[in-house]
């Protein structure tokens, strides 16, 4: 029993990107169910934008931030680099956008666009570069090819879906 939960964790933790996205997913969930019925118009769409920029955006980047910052040498060796000085640069990078992520949870649709433009740059760049990786050098590794590549990529599509969604209801 204990090495499955052991493994779970470690599931979690590696596949932090999907672990976070999930996890918001489930807040905002709840948050829905327990609001008053009938739901205002646009409420989903609030609950849901809300908690991707709490989670997905912020809890997720802080995480990069730790890894980066005070386990370089981890986090490298995750996605199949060497270590470098560069480790601390991704990471206090990861903490300006986690504390955009953090503040645009709860102001308005100005915030939440900041909060989604500059780590979808950042995510859809590092895709790339992944994909760089794993055509010139053969870089599978779990933290180049496994799921943090596909959230590279998912996790700006839904930032701009949901960022869609609320200009639609608050055009209406």
């Amino acid at each position: 029993m204990s090495s499955t939960i052991g493994a779970v964790i470690a599931f979690v933790l590696s596949n932090f990107t999907l672990s976070f996205l999930v996890l918001g997913l489930v807040v905002a969930l709840i948050a829905i169910a327990r609001a008053p019925r009938p739901h205002p118009p646009g409420l989903v769409t609030e609950k849901l934008l809300a908690a991707y920029c709490f989670f997905a955006i912020g809890v997720t980047f802080f995480y990069n931030f730790v890894m980066h910052s005070f386990f370089g040498r981890m986090a490298a060796s995750f996605i199949g680099w060497a270590d470098s000085p560069f480790q601390f640069e991704v990471g206090t990078a990861s903490l300006g956008f986690a504390i955009v992520g953090f503040l645009a949870a709860f102001r308005g649709f100005e915030m939440r666009l900041a909060a989604v433009i500059g780590p979808a740059a950042f995510l859809l760049g590092a895709a790339a570069g992944h994909v760089y990786q794993m055509v010139t050098a053969g870089n599978f590794a779990p933290g180049n090819a496994g799921i943090i590549f596909w959230t590279d990529i998912l996790v700006p599509v839904i930032g701009f879906v949901l960022l869609a969604l609320a200009r639609r209801h608050a055009a209406r």
